[in-house]
This record gives structure tokens, sequence and C-alpha cells, in this order.
């Protein structure tokens, strides 16, 4: 069997996703010279098999191509109405380019679609549905109570462990004080959402790293100690798995359906 030179590349992306996930997780951000490494080894690769398969098959070489292309305008759009992060965003677009088709035969290789992105994708999408389940779990075994979807989505944690970095998230609650007396509700889904999308959401980062700035939501939040933060897995620990999973198994979800 000829060598693909996308197996280069596939490794250079993998190794890659598992360091900006370590990044994201540790600081929430992951900045852009993390990927020139992987840009440099993996775009000759992905160049050198356009041109082989443009020599063999140009037709198929030019869908291919075209449908890497739509997809990576749609994640860049996706990025622009602020509802992915920046990392997540240039982890999708360079898997997309960089990563059309499978570099090797995965396990389920009868079941797999040539087009990698895709399946890529859906386990990406399922991994991440599968995160409340896990903050749920942790929350049980800690013995937290409270309602159900805040434990789904995320913790209480202490003033002190937001200032000293020990938690990362954003805050959870909508705190005040009337009347001399903390009051404090859950922000909705759409509340929620709506300050994902403004840029007004409140994260543990900015309070640690600019307590000047948030002087009076710091003084709230100590106040109300403990306060209930979302952990907010970063997209991108998603992606690395469906990535991993994509890339040794192949497509889960089409196995599944052609067996039915």
């Amino acid at each position: 069997m000829a060598f693909n030179p996308l197996l280069v590349g596939a490794v250079a992306i993998g190794l890659t996703l598992v360091y900006a996930s370590i990044l994201d997780i540790r600081d929430r951000r992951v900045p852009v010279r993390t990927w020139y490494p992987m840009l440099v080894v993996a775009a000759p690769c992905t160049a050198l098999f356009y041109l082989s398969l443009f020599a063999a098959d140009p037709g198929i070489a030019g869908r291919l191509l075209l449908v890497s292309g739509i997809f990576a305008v749609c994640f860049y759009i996706f990025g622009v109405l602020g509802l992915m992060g920046g990392a997540d965003v240039r982890a999708l677009v360079f898997i997309t380019l960089l990563l059309p088709e499978f570099p090797f035969p995965p396990l389920l290789q009868g079941f797999s679609p040539s087009f990698f992105p895709l399946p890529m994708l859906v386990h990406a999408e399922i991994a991440a549905l599968l995160a409340p389940l896990g903050i749920y779990l942790m929350n049980r075994r800690r013995g937290v109570r409270g309602p159900l979807l805040p434990r789904l989505r995320g913790y209480p944690v202490t003033a002190g462990e937001i200032t000293d970095g020990r938690a990362f998230g954003f805050i959870m609650e909508d705190i005040s004080v009337v009347d001399g007396e903390v009051r404090r509700r859950f922000y909705s889904f759409a509340e929620s959402l709506g300050a994902m999308v403004r840029g007004t959401r409140l994260y543990t980062r900015e309070l640690r790293e600019d307590p000047g700035e948030y002087r009076e939501e710091l003084a709230l939040i100590r106040r109300a100690s403990p306060v209930w933060i979302s952990y907010g897995v970063p997209f991108i620990i998603p992606i690395t798995a469906g990535f991993l999973v994509t890339l040794v198994v192949g497509d889960t979800l089409f196995f599944l359906l052609s067996s039915l």
C-alpha cells in the first residue's frame, strides 16, 4: 500500500490538539503560535496529497477541495458570530483543510466515508454532550446539592478557589444585594448563551487576573461564597477526543446506521 502523506500531518495535528487542550484547561487560552509547528509540518503533506490526487483523478480532488473549503468557511463564520472560541475555530478549520481524508484505514474501514472532518465533528459533538453527565457524576460523588440543571453544568466554588486559580469557568449566578441581603439566582440557558455571544460572561480568569477592574464583582462573590461556576469544558477537548476516536475507529454513527 502506498504511503499516504496525510499520515504525517495527522500525527502533527493530534499532538497539537492534545497540547492545545492542556493549555485550554490550564489557562483558558491557546496562543495562535501553538498551531505554527503543526502548519509547517502538515501543510506540505496536504499539498503533496492533493497533487497526487489531482494527477490520479482531478474530479474527486476538486470535489474534496470544494467540500473542505465549504466546511472551513462555515466554521469560520461560527467563530465570527461568537458561537465558538478562537482555538476551537482554528482547530476545526485546520483539521478540515489539512486532513480531508482518512490517512489510513480505520477499524471500521468498510463503514467510514472518505471525508474525515464529518465523522470527526459528529464524534466531537457526542463527546461534548457527554460532558454534562461527567460533571453531574462528579457532583454526586462530592455530595453537591442543588437543582439538576446547574449540577449538569457546574459546581460551587469559594472565592478563594477563584482568586487562587484553582477554579476555572464562568459565573452561573446573578448575585445582588437588596436591603442588605444577598440575593441570587441562576442565569437561564438563554441568558448564558446571550452573554457568551455578546462577550459579557464573567470568567474566573478575568477575576483573578484583573481584580481591580472587577472589584465590585469580587466583593459580591466573597459575600455570597461559595458561588456556582460552569466548568465550561473547552470545546477543543471534545474536538481532540473526536479526532482521535475517528482517526482510529472510523465513523461509529455510520456503522450503527448501516447495521440497523
